[in-house]
């Protein structure tokens, strides 16, 4: 059963004590010390967040913000949701961690949720969304080399060509920053893996060129580019790519990392254009702000794994499962999925709107609640100024595009504040 939902936030504007909500957390103290102390890999915003609810936070100075990065993508059900919480909590008391070396009832129920609910036939668990592709592409080879008839232990080459798109992004280990378009996130760590394509995304013509019987193992493709720039997929490129794929004996894999589990208004992103793909990969929001990966399969990709050829150790741990099962419980309701479609609509209609008269306003575009801004100018500035004004965003494409990814639980009233707040921040950095 479900708990009842968390209480609405407080009125943006409030300015609460951070003696009351935080004692200790000192602004200037915690970011020399995270210069001195941890590797400076993240050119992070100058606040430290230090609480939320719903879809707002607050900094460790008491200002408040609508937050419409998530965590980038993640937090689906907001901040403390008390659904998330008491599972969390309940969960925590019982068994957390095991490893994969014994069963596990959390693990076994999110998969049959994932599993009964999508074009999959099993389920595997890892811990982040790049891990989800890794795991993906190993499938792919072995699957491969076993249609090809070649021993998968001994020497013999099989088709193992990777194909990708322009603006994709997949993550950034080994294996799936190859298949990621910038070149600014490879180039200082060249040479990158062998036997990668890059197509147009969107472009059939393009794909053909790349998919070769014989040589192309996967395609990895977005149903919606979020990092790329907030680009849908064509339905009838997606319906392409499978006959593609099923002519030249390769998978097709969908990386619904972002745009998967009703960021888009539907369960998954690949149904608004009636395609199945081979492998989906997920991460992001599935256990609501905890890590968690996973690769959902077709049976005849199964068939060819056995135990021993990929594994984790924290991989479907009960405490992430059990959350895992609640968040998708939330989301996966008719009720709840429409409210996404309708509020990215209202989300949309809000900033052309707030935006009608700037001429550096190129196109707003976006799924559901993945929504993008397209400037002909860098979106950075903008940001910067909505920050500073109370709206977290983030950017996106070449830089251009202010990427909106709220929480799903936004509300109305947070939709027509952010949206005024955005077209406020991104004139004022265009003037």
């Amino acid at each position: 059963c479900r708990l009842p939902a968390a209480p609405p936030p407080p009125r943006r504007g409030r300015v609460v004590s951070r003696v009351a909500m935080e004692p200790g957390v000192d602004m200037k103290q915690v970011i020399a010390d995270e210069a001195k102390y941890v590797l400076g890999t993240y050119a992070r915003f100058p606040v430290v967040l230090t609480h939320g609810s719903g879809a707002r936070v607050w900094d460790s100075e008491g200002k408040e913000y609508i937050d419409m990065a998530a965590g980038i993508a993640v937090n689906a059900l907001g901040h403390t949701d008390s659904r998330w919480l008491a599972t969390l909590t309940e969960q925590a008391g019982k068994l957390a961690h095991t490893s994969n070396l014994y069963h596990t009832e959390a693990q076994v129920l999110l998969a049959k949720r994932l599993v009964e609910n999508s074009f999959a036939d099993k389920a595997f668990f890892c811990n982040t969304g790049t891990e989800a592709n890794e795991g993906a592409i190993k499938f792919a080879r072995k699957y491969a080399r076993v249609k090809a008839g070649i021993d998968p232990y001994g020497p013999a080459e099989a088709p193992h060509e990777l194909v990708s798109f322009t603006s994709s992004f997949h993550g950034r280990t080994m294996g799936a920053l190859a298949l990621t378009y910038k070149d600014q996130y490879k180039t200082p760590f060249a040479p990158m893996m062998p036997g990668h394509r890059l197509a147009k995304y969107n472009d059939l013509a393009s794909a053909a060129a790349c998919i070769q019987k014989g040589k192309t193992a996967a395609v990895f493709v977005e149903p919606v580019q979020g990092e790329g720039g907030i680009h849908p997929a064509q339905a009838a490129f997606l319906r392409g790519l499978r006959e593609l794929c099923d002519e030249a004996g390769a998978l097709l894999v969908f990386d619904e990392v972002q745009c998967g589990l009703g960021r888009t208004g539907r369960l998954w992103g690949y149904e608004a254009a009636g395609v199945t793909p081979d492998m989906m990969t997920l991460a992001k929001p599935l256990a609501g702000g905890l890590p968690i990966g996973a690769v959902l399969l077709k049976q005849h990709v199964a068939d060819v794994m056995s135990p021993g050829d990929h594994g984790s150790t924290f991989a479907g741990n009960p405490l992430v499962c059990a959350t895992a099962c609640t968040v998708f419980d939330i989301i996966n309701d008719p009720a709840f999925l429409a409210g996404v479609e309708r509020k990215g609509e209202k989300l949309k209609a809000a900033l052309r709107e707030a935006t009608a008269n700037n001429p550096h306003v190129k196109e707003v575009r976006g799924v559901g609640l993945l929504v993008g801004v397209q400037l002909d100018t860098a979106a950075a500035p903008a940001v910067t100024v909505a920050r500073e004004m109370g709206v977290l965003a983030i950017t996106a494409g070449a830089g251009d595009v202010m990427r909106l990814v709220p929480p799903l639980v936004l509300t109305d009233a947070d939709i027509v504040e952010a949206a005024d707040v955005i077209g406020k921040a991104i004139a004022k950095a265009t003037a």
